[in-house]
């Protein structure tokens, strides 16, 4: 199965510090097929600059362009209009979008984010 990551997955997997940057790691060793989006790697890129992570602009690009190439990552486009998605309030927009966009592609959505109830979301754990 092919997995979109969210971007806290992504966020875990880069920033050596984070939290669950072991449990992603292993996670993605044992699940390689990983797939991309415009919407997640923005995501990344606004987050991981912030002062929280502290990464360069050009740096964050670079920690996911590495990542990109090393796990051969197939990049899909953001082709779900959003008003085909139906989230309930707006914490949901994101996380619902990205869940339905996975479905559309016959992929689960790989994410930390227990709260997100949906049937292409696969929780690591």
């Amino acid at each position: 199965m092919k997995h979109l990551l969210d971007v806290n997955v992504l966020l875990a997997r880069l920033v050596a510090t984070h939290q669950d940057h072991g449990k992603v790691s292993a996670w993605l060793a044992a699940n390689p097929d990983i797939v991309l989006c415009p919407i997640c790697e923005l995501g990344f890129l606004r987050v991981s600059t912030l002062p929280k992570f502290g990464f360069p602009m050009a740096a964050a690009r670079q920690a996911l362009e590495a990542i990109a190439k090393q796990m051969k990552a197939e990049r899909i486009a953001d082709d779900l209009p959003a008003l085909d998605s139906h989230p309930r309030t707006s914490a949901q927009v994101t996380d619902r979008y990205l869940a339905d966009l996975a479905a559309r592609h016959g992929l689960k959505l790989a994410t930390l984010d227990a709260g997100i109830n949906h049937p292409s979301a696969e929780l690591i754990k």
